[in-house]
């Protein structure tokens, strides 16, 4: 199998799954117990929430365990609107959030909020003085993505934090951080980001578990209520287990220290090996991260090429998994055409793909579009 769609999941590694049945096994208690069993399981959630802290640049208080990067997402949209209810009615956002902020901002909009949505240009950059003009006395929140997980851009978001809070120092800014954590270099105390959210299963973790930044003395209103878990602020039991195989992927990404380099010379590989087949349009800037790689195949829907390449073993995406086969919004946001939108695919890359991934994949689009513009003739 020739595993290509990482920005939408990983493999749990074999060593983070390990983790997880330990856990399941020797702490079960409830981590709220006071008695020993469940200050065993309170210690394995505390070492966890270091090793996050620390892959962040962050204290542990920082840091909130959830069940997804989508809960992070809301938890921080909302609850910075939510306190700057009294005295803000004003959001920014780009236009090619992921579906966890995207859709929650509208529907703050639906709430009587006013958003500005700053568009990305055609190359997939979104230029973040843009938002920072967009930015009034009345915005409580400006929120955007460090790296696009449909072609990769990248956006300076300690940069755009610092004009933020330069303009209205009581704008809060919200980073989603998904598709940057453990990939990016980040040292969130040495920015003035005040959330960013993350989630496990981008990073060979569990499906199910995720975490939110919060910097101190920042706050959010909660809109969840149960225990005292997380410091309130997300309350229901912790699940362990996931938790500690979080702490461990972490600890797995950051000790492959090759795993950039691999990854750059997989992406240079696809796209030598795509400029040499004919109809193919790359739709990532030339400086997006190179775990997430766009193109269009010209004339070729994107289902008819990602069913082709799934008879031959190949798994790629034609965007967000999130949006369960819909158009692309990112391209859409960038102002493409719509036949380079509805002929999109997405390639992503982890640590564990080869360059015999690439070169099967090269192999089955050289044919793909040859077959296929065959049968149309």
């Amino acid at each position: 199998m020739h595993y290509l769609d990482n920005a939408a999941t990983t493999r749990v590694a074999d060593a983070v799954a390990d983790a997880a049945c330990a856990v399941l096994k020797q702490h079960f208690a409830n981590p709220s117990s006071l008695y020993a069993p469940g200050a065993r399981s309170e210690m394995v959630i505390d070492e966890a929430r270091q090793i996050v802290a620390d892959s962040l640049g962050a204290k542990p208080g920082e840091i909130y365990f959830t069940a997804s990067g989508t809960e992070a997402d809301n938890i921080a949209v909302f609850g910075a609107c939510k306190a700057r209810r009294a005295w803000a009615d004003h959001v920014v956002v780009t236009g090619y959030e992921h579906p966890a902020v995207q859709n929650a901002v509208a529907a703050l909009e639906q709430d009587g909020w006013r958003v500005t949505v700053v568009a990305p240009d055609r190359d997939g950059h979104v230029h973040p003085e843009e938002l920072v003009n967009a930015v009034c006395a009345r915005t409580a929140l400006v929120t955007a993505m460090h790296v696009n997980n449909e072609v990769g851009s990248v956006l300076d978001v300690a940069a755009l934090a610092k004009a933020v809070k330069a303009k209205n120092n009581r704008t809060a800014v919200h980073v989603d951080g998904v598709q940057a954590w453990c990939k990016l270099p980040i040292r969130l105390n040495a920015t003035q980001i005040d959330s960013y959210a993350v989630s496990g299963h981008k990073i060979h973790a569990p499906k199910g578990v995720g975490a939110l930044y919060l910097r101190k003395g920042y706050h959010v209103e909660k809109f969840l209520y149960g225990g005292h878990q997380e410091q309130g602020l997300r309350p229901g039991t912790e699940n362990t287990a996931f938790i500690a195989a979080l702490g461990c992927a972490v600890e797995q990404m950051q000790a492959d220290r090759q795993r950039r380099a691999r990854v750059e010379a997989l992406a240079a590989r696809l796209w030598q090996g795509l400029a040499e087949i004919p109809g193919i349009v790359r739709n990532s800037p030339a400086d997006a991260m190179p775990d997430v790689c766009n193109f269009s195949v010209e004339n070729i829907k994107s289902e008819t090429m990602l069913h082709y390449l799934e008879a031959r073993d190949i798994y790629v995406s034609s965007g967000s998994a999130c949006s369960k086969g819909e158009a692309s919004h990112t391209l859409q946001a960038m102002g493409l055409p719509r036949d380079r939108v509805d002929t999109a695919v997405r390639v992503s890359f982890c640590g564990e793909n080869t360059p015999e991934d690439v070169d099967a994949l090269l192999a089955a689009l050289r044919c793909g579009v040859a077959e296929i513009a065959k049968i149309r003739r």
